[in-house]
């Protein structure tokens, strides 16, 4: 019988993969999509973010655990177990040698990448090359690897994993990794959490898909439906960013994202401000943005720039419509040119221009002005102008699978001893709500390392996987 069953075919899936056959077990990855369109999210992300005491390779300064904690604190309002986050914590720190080993190149940011030089190690091609460099790996161990393999379901007694279910077959194994995604794509359900507004609109229906189309939450649902598997999360938590509103319905990726929302102002289609653009570096801050946006009438915004931003940020994929003048900007998005000319002289006048610096939380503020902005406030007054469409761009879902620090799954508050989850079917369980750069791949890797390791030893003899979850971090 195969030792270890790994579903999914995205980074968390190819560590549980290549962590259980280092571990000596025979092991199966069955990937829902294509081979072309192998590797889930993880083909779109760029970097890992590090915990380093001191400078690292690509690693600049330091970053310590208690500023790495203190930054995911931010970011979630504490809806984080800090157990398990103090756990990816620490293993970011030392999974950089184990990625090398399996073909992982890493390389210093590029100019212009959101000053995350001290914080995340970039990946040479990025996540595309990241998750080829696997996949090779895991074809050179003896990794059985299948394609356009989507499962259905799961056999479990008494919180057991005894088979899993493909369109065409029944496949048992001793042990089994859940690492097949969120619900991001699966339109229904993102309607059934989000609901209508007070407006009548399904906000979800504007939301686009920054990452894979496969990720339909199928064993998610069928964990909390059939199996009562214990859940964490809210439905509508999620990576969500203001990305382009011309991007594609799936797969933009991350060249579609909007990364000058600090250098300007953003106003919804009322032509109104909504939120304080300053409020913190655009790192730490951007995943805010997706779910301001889902809150704005037709789930669109507008992020208005002018020339002295120009540079500053790293260039999405579309241009901006270009105007001469403010009036002619408003025309061009189909803003109200009244309403927009009285926010911009609104704006401009409560500016106080200060030593205006984007690398730190400068002094550049307005003042009588709701709602504020509290950092880099320029007055747009230098042409050409500059206006990028908005809409809420997911990249993966919150709700998912509780767990442990051994990654098993949970039954009733009881512990499963062969089947285990990673990536972000439980990511959750760290990310209540919120995001930072980075972190998702953090998630992924420690825990995709754990539950493989977790797995083959399961596979072999249940009473090891607690030593093993320790080894592997």
């Amino acid at each position: 019988m195969l030792d270890v069953l790994v579903i999914g075919g995205g980074n968390a899936a190819l560590c549980a993969a290549l962590c259980a056959r280092e571990a000596g077990a025979s092991v199966m990855l069955l990937e829902a999509s294509p081979r072309a369109w192998r590797g889930g999210n993880s083909q779109h992300t760029r970097n890992l973010r590090c915990m380093h005491d001191a400078p690292q390779d690509v690693l600049v300064e330091a970053y310590p655990e208690e500023e790495y904690w203190r930054d995911l604190l931010a970011v979630t309002g504490g809806q984080t177990n800090e157990h398990l986050a103090r756990l990816v914590i620490r293993a970011s720190s030392s999974c950089r040698g184990w990625m090398r080993k399996h073909g992982v190149h890493f390389q210093p940011p590029l100019s212009g990448a959101l000053h995350v030089a001290r914080t995340n190690a970039f990946f040479m091609g990025g996540g595309k090359a990241l998750v080829n460099a696997y996949y090779r790996s895991a074809e050179r161990l003896g990794v059985e690897i299948r394609y356009d393999s989507p499962v259905h379901g799961l056999e479990v007694r008494d919180g057991r994993f005894l088979a899993a279910f493909t369109e065409s077959e029944r496949i048992e194994a001793r042990a089994c990794v859940l690492a097949a995604g969120g619900f991001e794509s699966n339109r229904e359900w993102l309607r059934e959490a989000w609901g209508r507004n007070e407006r009548g609109e399904w906000p979800a229906d504007n939301f686009l898909i920054r990452g894979t189309r496969y990720n339909q939450g199928t064993l998610l649902r069928h964990m909390f439906d059939e199996h009562r598997a214990d859940e964490i999360g809210d439905p509508t938590q999620a990576h969500m960013v203001a990305i382009d509103a011309r991007a594609p319905l799936y797969d933009g990726g991350i060249c579609t994202r909007i990364d000058c929302v600090s250098l300007g102002v953003v106003v919804n289609r009322e032509a109104h401000r909504f939120y304080d653009e300053g409020e913190d570096f655009w790192p730490k801050r951007y995943a805010i943005w997706g779910r301001l946006l889902a809150g704005q009438p037709g789930q669109t915004a507008y992020s208005i720039i002018d020339s002295k931003a120009v540079g500053r940020f790293m260039p999405p994929v579309f241009p901006g419509h270009r105007a001469s003048t403010l009036p002619e900007l408003a025309r061009k998005l189909d803003l109200d040119v009244d309403v927009f000319m009285q926010t911009l002289g609104s704006y401009n006048a409560a500016c106080r221009i200060g030593t205006f610096d984007h690398t730190r939380l400068d002094d550049c503020h307005t003042e009588n002005i709701e709602p504020p902005k509290t950092h880099w406030a320029l007055p747009l007054d230098t042409p050409p102008y500059y206006g990028y469409p908005l809409r809420p761009g997911v990249t993966f879902t919150y709700q998912g699978l509780l767990t442990d620090d051994t990654a098993a799954v949970h039954f009733g508050g009881v512990a499963s001893d062969n089947l285990f989850v990673a990536g972000e079917m439980m990511a959750g369980n760290v990310l209540g709500k919120g995001y930072t750069a980075g972190i998702g791949m953090s998630i992924g890797t420690a825990f995709g390392r754990i539950a493989g390791t977790n797995a083959a030893a399961a596979a072999h003899n249940p009473a090891n996987r607690m030593e093993a979850s320790h080894a592997a971090a």
